[in-house]
């Protein structure tokens, strides 16, 4: 599940020229074209201007721009953007392969992901709320291109890319980062920045330069020399002295090619074009060493990462240690490159729930070590401290137990930080942890050489205690040391460290413990454990019988690794010239090596005993031929011996093979030697084919688990943005009833004032026209569209000429005026003009109204023309 789906063919914009599935041809050009990703949001239109403005018209490099876009309006960034840059300027299409000097901009309301250098369109499954298109654009830049890529973070709120940029340094790939006090909002480059992430910080315009001078440096373009590059390798070594003098910390058993990347990405950075200059440098600057340290340091972790791996330590794996200690007590565990601790605290919490599962009545704790060698990284895990997006990874029920909320995030609570102790160490100088019952070493042996890889498998076997858990990662197994552990749960890589305890054989066989300090895949030879007391004579009994009547037989492991002798082995096996090694397809004399092994894989494939009824073999060159016959059985009982072979070797009746001195027998024995010559070196050739494969296989998944990581931190946005899309509509929500609110107090007021009868005109602190009521039309000639324009521009019927002087007056004195004033067709008014007050008393405008008094006028006026004509008749004579 994630944050986006698959738009359909009508929705997406196509692009022509592309095929439905790209070629082997154009995918291996377009992998040779840089491709950058340039990412933007809130102030990004001025920092892409001035980035594309100095954007070489022959660069040799594709760009894409990711933006924060509003998915309901159309975006004018590719005219805009055209204005200013040298090279073509477009939109992405789906299925629009990367072409070198082109800018391609995402339209708005897709995703835009890579693949084999050919851009895809997704649309998102929710058009708003918080989305992180740049940090989903980078990440698949970074697994498709790797070190061909670079990532860009320009002006912007939030942390989108931060993600991305990470990614891509894990792939050696460039990261370019705005300088943050010259962008317009600085959020986006300051995460990055603060992340350590950046290898360059600069101005937009000088980014661009910088950008064009890595690609072109010949140690990225892939233009170096053999002779150079052979110079490379060489100058390793002190590279690695450097970093170790400068650190205190040894890189030399890290894998070659991962060193060799980091040191190529650090010379093209600081344009460098020989490493003795770049040994200069490192030795010059003791910033460049802590740099290239933190690269080399792997720090991918997260909360209850492998959620079966975690399922099974707490139903299976813990249960069965308590069983152990029957009383009760404290076991030890050791997370070893625990990086910010999610790991640690996951174990802690793993180990609380099976408690409280199992509620056992004895007291048990468990005391965790924690070790990584980034000191920054074991700071962070000892505050404990982590971001909301944590909720993806973790339950919300074990949040609210074992986690507290605050404003930042989320904190582990004291209990399960009291479980963890943190420090630094180096996992292959310092000296380990001993008498553990837990071991965890998570894809770490991934990064490390073969000989690095067996001296830690070694040393956790010394670590744990007998029957001592040791967890590894998905991609990572014990190799050759299953003499060592034993495998518990088919998908989960959690092996049972094997002891002297658990190396009981059948009656008459002394039990065997392989030796203390394995290399590579030799093994040194077996103790013999002697029991104390006299032995019963049924014991000396049955040696005497194995010794002179039992066949010859070898006890190995799954993997042919032999780990005890019965009876003489000498005709059928033989040491291998050269360092001592205990293998059993090793030890096999010419002639058998071939069958013993076909028989012995089809035996563990099918899990039942195999039979190879007739083996001539000459044990010398001076022995005549003996035919024997071998059968390889597996072994499920007596519980020690689970999981192991026996393959035991009969000798037949004599079966006389012809000799002859004759030339032609000469020949045949000449050419049966040659074919076991060519058979010896195919079996040479299969088995490195059969190595480099399991590399191959190794190196996939640990790509599959960096996808699959990538997986769950979209699965987190997607949350994220749902969460806020809750909230917008709950905004959303209140703001709706408030315009219904403030809608009814509108229809509430205009009836009001038409119902009064009296025209009323609004106008503001200029004077213009702000609101009126109908009656006010018959007075001043007002319509709808003379809302805004000032009073003085419209026409009136009242003979007041000063009525906007009085109002500027009452604006400014803000005492109220009065007046009587007449209109035409002989009408009258009380014009009352008033000052406009806001509820916080501020004001903003005047009131006039308009009160017909046409017929108290009218009255008045008839009746002094009767108090007149009154006053005007003669007064009678009294007579």
């Amino acid at each position: 599940m994630t944050d986006h789906q698959s738009p359909s063919a009508s929705e997406v914009p196509a692009s022509p020229e592309a095929p439905p599935f790209p070629a082997s041809g154009p995918i291996a050009q377009s992998r040779r074209t840089p491709i950058v990703g340039v990412g933007a949001s809130a102030g990004g239109l001025e920092a892409l201007e001035q980035f594309f403005s100095s954007v070489p018209a022959q660069s040799g490099i594709g760009y894409v721009v990711v933006q924060h876009l509003d998915p309901d309006k159309e975006s004018l960034l590719v005219e805009l953007l055209q204005r200013v840059c040298a090279i073509p300027v477009v939109q992405v299409r789906d299925m629009t392969r990367v072409e070198a000097d082109h800018v391609y901009v995402a339209p708005p309301g897709y995703e835009v992901t890579v693949l084999h250098g050919v851009l895809h369109l997704l649309r998102p499954l929710a058009a708003r709320g918080m989305r992180l298109p740049i940090d989903f654009f980078l990440r698949s830049l970074a697994v498709d291109q790797q070190s061909n890529a670079a990532g860009v973070v320009l002006s912007g709120m939030g942390s989108d890319g931060t993600l991305g940029l990470r990614a891509l340094k894990e792939k050696a790939g460039g990261v370019f980062v705005q300088q943050p006090d010259t962008a317009k909002f600085q959020s986006m480059p300051r995460s990055a920045v603060d992340a350590e992430l950046a290898d360059v910080v600069a101005p937009p315009e000088e980014l661009a330069e910088k950008l064009v001078a890595y690609f072109a440096h010949p140690l990225v373009s892939g233009a170096v020399s053999p002779h150079d590059l052979q110079k490379l390798h060489s100058a390793l070594e002190k590279v690695v002295i450097l970093v170790r003098s400068q650190t205190g910390h040894d890189f030399s058993f890290y894998k070659k090619s991962t060193v060799y990347r980091r040191i190529q990405r650090r010379m093209a950075i600081h344009q460098l074009s020989t490493v003795e200059e770049y040994v200069n440098y490192l030795r010059a600057n003791a910033m460049e060493a802590e740099l290239l340290y933190k690269e080399l340091l792997i720090g991918v972790t997260c909360f209850f990462r492998d959620p079966d791996v975690w399922q099974y330590l707490k139903t299976e794996v813990i249960p069965r240690q308590l069983e152990a200690f029957p009383e009760g007590g404290t076991l030890r565990a050791w997370v070893a490159a625990c990086s910010t601790g999610e790991e640690a605290y996951t174990l802690a919490m793993i180990f609380m729930e099976a408690l409280q599962e199992i509620r056992p009545t004895a007291h048990y704790t468990l005391q965790i070590f924690a070790t990584d060698l980034d000191q920054d990284a074991v700071e962070r895990a000892r505050t404990g401290l982590y971001g909301e997006n944590i909720a993806s990874d973790v339950s919300e029920r074990r949040l609210e137990r074992f986690f507290v909320k605050v404003p930042s995030g989320y904190r582990v609570s004291k209990d399960i930080r009291s479980m963890v102790i943190f420090a630094q160490q180096s996992i292959a100088s310092d000296p380990p942890f001993a008498r553990l019952n837990f071991l965890t070493c998570r894809n770490l042996l991934i990064y490390l050489e073969g000989e690095l890889q067996q001296r830690l498998i070694q040393m956790f076997h010394g670590s744990l205690r007998p029957g001592g858990v040791l967890v590894l990662g998905s991609a990572e197994t014990v190799g050759q040391a299953s003499d060592m552990f034993a495998v518990m749960g088919a998908k989960t890589r959690i092996y049972r460290r094997l002891g002297a305890e658990s190396r009981v054989g059948p009656p008459g066989l002394a039990s065997y413990v392989p030796g203390a300090h394995l290399m590579s895949s030799n093994y040194s030879a077996p103790v013999t454990l002697s029991t104390p007391g006299a032995p019963s004579l049924q014991v000396l009994a049955d040696q005497v019988l194995l010794r002179h009547f039992s066949p010859s037989a070898v006890l190995v492991t799954s993997q042919g690794d032999i780990v005890y002798f019965s009876g003489k082995t000498s005709k059928y096996l033989e040491p291998p010239a050269g360092k001592a090694n205990l293998n059993l397809f090793a030890m096999a004399r010419a002639g058998l090596a071939q069958p013993l092994s076909e028989l012995f894989y089809r035996a563990v494939r099918q899990r039942s005993t195999a039979v190879l009824d007739e083996v001539t073999l000459s044990s010398g060159p001076e022995s005549a031929p003996h035919t024997f016959s071998v059968t390889v059985e597996p072994l499920d009982e007596p519980k020690a011996l689970s999981g192991m072979l026996m393959v035991v070797f009969n000798d037949l009746p004599g079966r006389p093979v012809p000799t002859t001195g004759s030339a032609a027998q000469s020949e045949q024995s000449e050419r049966v030697a040659q074919l076991i010559h060519e058979l010896a070196q195919a079996r040479e050739e299969h088995q490195s084919t059969r190595e480099e494969m399991q590399t191959s296989q190794e190196e996939l998944r640990s790509a599959n688990e960096e996808l699959q990581s990538a997986n769950e931190e979209l699965t987190t946005s997607r949350e994220e943005m749902q969460s806020m899309n809750e909230e917008l509509q709950t905004v959303n929500s209140e703001l709706q009833a408030r315009v219904e609110a403030l809608a009814r107090a509108s229809d509430d007021m205009e009836n009001l004032l038409n119902s009064t009868d009296i025209a009323t005109l609004f106008l503001d602190q200029f004077l213009n026209v702000r609101r009126f009521t109908t009656r006010a039309t018959a007075v001043i000639k007002l319509i709808a569209s003379d809302v805004g324009r000032p009073m003085t521009d419209i026409v009136t019927d009242l003979q007041y000429a000063g009525l906007a002087d009085d109002a500027r007056e009452v604006l400014n004195s803000l005492i109220f005026r009065e007046k009587e004033i007449q209109a035409s067709g002989d009408r009258w008014f009380k014009v009352r003009t008033m000052p406009y007050r806001t509820q916080d008393n501020r004001i903003d405008g005047v009131v006039i109204t308009f009160s017909d008094i046409s017929q108290a006028k009218h009255l008045e006026a008839s009746l002094r023309s009767t108090q007149t004509g009154a006053a005007q008749r003669p007064r009678a004579t009294p007579g």
